[in-house]
């Protein structure tokens, strides 16, 4: 059943091949497949790089030898003569680089940088392509400390905003495989500007960069300390949401997870609920389908046994099962976040439409044994505005009414309104200027 569940052959073209990396090894670690398939799937990648001595490494493990074809060992020599060949191609570059003295001469202007280079190193386009392609390959060959330093060196020398894009786009994979996750989510947002900003050729081109994005991201948002927060930030704009919707609807769990462990309930999540609603029969998906369970259909029978299989997705998908070893111990910890909150989304949304509620039924529904269901209520009653009390004699839940006042309610109703007004006026304008006819000068 876990495989069933499995994202990565959805998720995996939308990545750089290194990064696909990561997912088969937790894959493998997990077991969800068979030991032979994974390392196969990681020799065909491997083909596609530079790193022939991993490929070499997987090969034997495969097939349980010493030996390595012959096509591998001309790979590897075809690839050092390549590196030296680029490297003598950048030379000039990578020596005035590694001249702490001479780089204190770089400027922020580009113009007056390209000049100096010219007049005083000798240094001209040429050269800084051949940087772009030296850092490439470093990338292709695993070397990403190297090739993430050469990159944001290009970047701050080329004039050529296509390759300078390309640049980082690497320079994130780089950060991303070497788990540097504050810099990593400084790229993104750097690069997120850019995408929103940038005039493309195809408004098909942009959506399918906000894709690449999203999956990137998804590496980041499940290892950043504020990510869950981040990740509904970014997929939750309309632009982005639109994306996902159209093309990408696999990404709705990671978007139901963050909201779900996100701890403080975001004004966001009411408008979520209606994307679920939309998509439940169009992508299924059993954190997708918890949610529905809860708060479209008030199926708790439903939404019992999707947490169940929530657990298997969480534990069996490589982002949001991440381990941490503690005391001797292997805790994931989003798993555990997980089911306390969708108890308490299930418990609140329970208590809503019954006003006395029977502490065995509530404790099945979410999956605890009597006792356990009463210290997390009595919990749950000390510690949030929950206007509740357990009544002891007859085992039950009594729920005292709280029905807002008429200025309440208007308040509720009308405290987005600002906002919706400001949105509507914004995509006014918007299609206003993108209908305006060009001026002939």
């Amino acid at each position: 059943m876990a495989a069933m569940y499995d994202l990565t052959q959805r998720i995996a073209p939308q990545l750089d091949r290194h990064l696909v990396f990561p997912l088969l090894e937790f894959l493998q670690e997990r077991g969800l497949y068979a030991e032979e398939d994974i390392l196969t799937a990681k020799i065909k990648l491997l083909n596609q790089t530079n790193m022939v001595d991993y490929a070499m490494d997987i090969h034997k493990s495969l097939y349980h030898s010493d030996d390595v074809p012959h096509e591998m060992v001309d790979r590897r020599v075809e690839v050092v003569a390549r590196l030296k060949s680029l490297e003598e191609a950048a030379a000039p570059i990578l020596t005035f680089l590694h001249n702490p003295n001479a780089v204190q001469e770089l400027r922020a202007d580009k113009q007056h940088n390209l000049q100096m280079l010219s007049d005083r190193h000798q240094i001209g386009t040429e050269q800084i392509e051949a940087l772009y392609q030296y850092a490439k390959f470093q990338f292709e060959c695993g070397n990403y400390s190297g090739a993430a330093d050469y990159l944001y060196r290009y970047r701050a020398l080329s004039m050529n905003s296509e390759r300078s894009l390309s640049a980082l786009w690497g320079k994130l994979a780089a950060e991303i495989l070497m788990q540097n996750w504050d810099i990593a989510l400084e790229e993104l947002n750097r690069l997120k500007e850019i995408i929103d900003s940038k005039s493309f050729s195809s408004p098909l081109n942009q959506v399918q960069s906000r894709i690449w994005l999203m999956h990137w991201s998804l590496f980041i948002f499940f290892n950043h300390d504020n990510g869950r927060t981040q990740i509904i930030d970014l997929f939750n704009q309309d632009k982005y949401l639109n994306a996902i919707q159209t093309n990408a609807p696999h990404l709705l769990r990671y978007l139901a997870t963050a909201f779900i462990v996100n701890k403080r309930r975001r004004p966001q999540f009411k408008d979520f609920i209606k994307v679920i609603q939309q998509e439940q029969y169009s992508y299924e998906d059993p954190i997708t389908e918890f949610l529905a369970c809860v708060y479209v259909n008030c199926d708790f029978d439903g939404a019992q046994k999707k947490m169940k299989v929530c657990e298997e997705v969480i534990l069996n998908d490589p982002f949001l099962g991440k381990r941490v070893e503690e005391g001797g111990f292997t805790t994931v910890p989003l798993r555990d976040e997980f089911l306390e909150n969708a108890r308490l989304f299930m418990f609140e949304t329970y208590c809503r439409i019954h006003q006395r509620i029977d502490m065995g039924v509530l404790a099945e529904k979410l999956n605890l044994n009597y006792d356990e269901a009463e210290r997390w209520i009595v919990n749950l009653i000390r510690t949030s505005k929950l206007d509740a009390k357990i009544d002891t004699q007859t085992g039950t839940i009594v729920m005292e009414p709280n029905h807002l006042n008429v200025y309440e309610q208007l308040i509720d109703h009308t405290k987005a309104l600002s906002g919706r007004t400001y949105k509507l006026v914004s995509q006014l304008l918007e299609h206003a200027q993108q209908s305006r006819p060009a001026r002939i000068s």
